[in-house]
């Protein structure tokens, strides 16, 4: 017995696209954010010679990190990348070894809803556009006095908060996704493959 087997093979490979492309992007951001550091740095050993660090180098780095972890999340939910101890579960049955990893699965789930929560409300402070009404209505609260930007580079701060988003409402599909597998893995009698 199964909870829509066919169809949770369909949706899970339509969300392992989606989760691998944001991955390749997020590796694109750590590479350029390394790429970057090391010109950067050589540029600080040249400076007698008229070259000089990045500017902005360090808000660059702390942004494009931030974005490249959030792009990580879904694959390494879907792909159960995260941190296990199982030195206990591993003898235990293989039915409830499942159970356990659909508890682990709710939990990450419930922990993805807030962080995507706890976004939208930071997002709602930065973002210094739209309507009272339509503010109100989205829950983002009052439109800030003046929008935040990065010190140096005056990026703004909004900005790096939606792309943000992007990444944790994905992560938030995937842990769903990833408690409906857990059902059918629990159902089928033990975990299947990632």
């Amino acid at each position: 017995m199964a909870l829509a087997k066919r169809a949770e093979h369909t949706v899970g490979r339509v969300i392992e696209a989606a989760c691998r492309w944001l991955a390749y992007g997020g590796g694109l951001v750590l590479t350029a954010m390394a790429v970057m550091t090391v010109v950067s740095i050589v540029g600080r050993m040249f400076t007698g010679y008229g070259l000089g660090p990045v500017p902005g180098d360090y808000e660059l780095v702390a942004n494009g990190c931030a974005l490249a972890v959030f792009s990580f999340l879904p694959l390494c939910q879907l792909k159960r990348g995260h941190v296990t101890v199982d030195i206990l579960t591993s003898h235990l049955p293989k039915r409830v070894q499942a159970v356990l990893g659909g508890v682990g699965d709710c939990l990450i789930a419930i922990a993805s809803v807030i962080i995507l929560r706890q976004l939208w409300l930071g997002f709602g402070e930065k973002f210094p556009y739209g309507s009272d009404a339509l503010r109100d209505a989205l829950g983002m609260g009052y439109k800030p006095f003046y929008p935040e930007t990065t010190y140096e580079l005056q990026i703004p701060v909004w900005i790096l908060y939606s792309a943000a988003l992007v990444a944790a409402g994905l992560f938030v599909i995937v842990s769903l996704y990833t408690i409906w597998r857990s059902l059918n893995w629990v159902l089928d009698g033990q975990e299947g493959t990632v």
